[in-house]
């Protein structure tokens, strides 16, 4: 038995990330504009090929520094994408990615040098292939995550107010929620520290400013606490 495929059955692997951020209470969508064919000048998520030496994970942590200039961000396997035909330029499987990235963290040179845009997930153009479906489904996966684990965190800045914590979780379930049952259910956790300072820049009173606490997350949980905000 031959240990060689043929030519025409040989496929090549990628990776591709769906990656999001949170800005002016609203969860968007970064993407790049294809300076290739097939589908050169349509939208697209960013992706690439894994090297001989790195795994699908470290290639698509490559793939997110190239784009964003960060590392050590929330990174999670999502799907693995291989329809015949997915890719009219080559036989392609992909592995797809989602990150969770402080929208103001991001390098703004290496975006604009990839012909990046961040589109609000409201509102999301034509994708290439099918990357429109990579999407929809790291979108489930977020809701999902984010009822029953605090990674809501990753998105927002590390001082916020508990306007634009609602806000990111309006966004993120696109409906909106009770102010008060909402503040009641996040504060009675004790995930967060509230901080001296305020937050002035939407009205003269301002709004008290907190920070999320990892360490006592982890020591709850080691006690038995299971996070749940079932929005």
């Amino acid at each position: 038995m031959s240990l060689f495929y043929p030519l025409e059955d040989r496929q090549l692997l990628a990776v591709d990330c769906v990656i999001f951020g949170f800005d002016n209470f609203e969860l968007k969508l970064l993407l790049i504009k294809r300076n290739m064919e097939p589908g050169k000048g349509m939208w697209s998520l960013m992706g690439g090929f894994p090297k001989h030496d790195e795994g699908l994970y470290q290639a698509a942590e490559r793939v997110l520094k190239q784009l964003t200039g960060l590392q050590n961000v929330y990174l999670e396997q999502l799907f693995a994408y291989g329809e015949v035909g997915r890719d009219p330029g080559e036989r392609v499987v992909s592995i797809a990615y989602y990150s969770l990235i402080k929208i103001e963290d991001y390098d703004k040179d290496l975006v604009k040098e990839n012909f990046a845009l961040w589109q609000p997930v409201s509102d999301i153009p034509e994708l290439v292939f099918d990357h429109r479906q990579m999407v929809d489904k790291a979108l489930r996966r977020l809701r999902r995550r984010a009822r029953i684990q605090p990674i809501g965190f990753e998105l927002l800045p590390e001082k916020f107010t508990m306007p634009q914590l609602q806000g990111l979780y309006e966004a993120i379930y696109q409906k909106e929620l009770d102010k008060r049952n909402f503040c009641k259910k996040i504060l009675s956790m004790g995930l967060l520290d509230k901080l001296e300072e305020k937050d002035k820049s939407s009205s003269k009173k301002g709004a008290f400013l907190y920070r999320f606490n990892p360490e006592k997350y982890q020591e709850l949980v080691s006690k038995g606490f299971y996070f749940s905000l079932d929005v």
